[in-house]
């Protein structure tokens, strides 16, 4: 399965606006395309900053899909007050739920990379040594890494059941992201909390 991520640095005082039209125009258009399974919308209410991720059964269908996602985009950009959307692919390689993402929960994202290559050592470090720790964090709903080989970079996604739950872990992820980079040979290059405005992902279980 794949993704693709579309980050608008948008205005704080529009994130609410852009929450109402990627729910009730880009969601429905999406969903209506070959091949798709769902949406999500991150949001940084002091920032402004939104991703939106759309998720494909294939390669294929994610390419066949780019056309008619223009529009809609640039239009989602546009009321959030934000520029020219930064555009982004990627293989799903790992997504783990264990209970629901409610009204409330919140998303850590860590982005990483390294030398383009080849990912499945860096999967196998997440899976075997690092999922496994981070499930017995309180508050804890799911974790999705996204990886690109062609660039070497990845994008994981920690979704709690709220704002005080994704700060309580904060002291341990910390010391969990350090042991991923060094067995993973990672560097990470940002982390940010996020709103999980919008949870409409029916990927299934990729462990």
């Amino acid at each position: 399965m794949y993704a693709r991520t579309t980050t608008v640095h948008g205005s704080p005082q529009k994130v609410d606006e852009g929450i109402g039209y990627v729910r009730d125009q880009v969601m429905p258009t999406v969903e209506q395309m070959d091949g798709c399974i769902g949406l999500s919308m991150l949001a940084d209410r002091d920032s402004g900053r939104c991703i939106v991720t759309t998720a494909w059964e294939s390669e294929n269908a994610m390419r066949a899909s780019a056309a008619g996602v223009v529009d809609v985009r640039a239009r989602a950009a546009e009321v959030l007050g934000g520029d020219q959307p930064e555009v982004a692919e990627w293989e799903m390689a790992l997504v783990h739920r264990v209970r629901p993402a409610d009204a409330g929960a919140c998303t850590r994202v860590i982005w990483a990379r390294r030398d383009a290559g080849a990912m499945q050592d860096v999967i196998d470090v997440m899976r075997s040594r690092i999922l496994p720790q981070v499930e017995q964090l309180p508050g804890f709903c799911s974790v999705s890494v996204l990886v690109d080989a062609a660039s070497g970079r990845t994008s994981t996604a920690v979704t709690y059941e709220s704002r005080a739950a994704l700060d309580r872990a904060n002291e341990r992820g910390t010391m969990l992201r350090a042991e991923f980079a060094e067995a993973a040979g990672m560097e990470i290059t940002e982390v940010a909390p996020f709103e999980l405005a919008i949870a409409h992902l029916r990927v299934p279980e990729l462990v």
